[in-house]
């Protein structure tokens, strides 16, 4: 009679599921802490927040990206390799200068 007591969980039924919910609660919380991670190390804070900016990947390069935020609309544009054939033909706007600490500045001829 004592090994029956012991053998048997006192009439407690356990679902053998019940543990898939922990599993999923971890899982949720590990996505998004790899999420912020990204976000942190790529330095993204930026799409996440409501000031509008200009982003220039791979400055002068046949594969320059520009990517523009403004309000909620994010545009990208790609450089057209045709673009640096056309030389000789427009004009000069202004100058541009970039700074020690690599912010540029455009100034426009008068």
């Amino acid at each position: 009679m004592r090994k029956r007591r012991f053998l048997t969980n006192g009439g407690e039924d356990e679902d053998p599921l019940s543990g898939m919910a922990n599993l999923f609660d971890i899982a949720m919380v590990f996505a998004l802490a790899l999420m912020v991670a990204l976000v942190s190390r790529f330095q993204m804070t930026e799409m996440l927040s409501s000031e509008d900016f200009t982003i220039v990947k791979n400055p002068g390069k046949e594969n320059m990206e520009i990517i523009q935020k403004k309000g909620k609309k994010i545009e990208k544009y790609k450089s057209d390799k045709k673009a640096g054939a056309s030389k000789g033909q427009g004009k000069k706007i202004g100058t541009a200068y970039q700074l020690e600490n690599g912010e540029i500045i455009y100034i426009p001829e008068d």
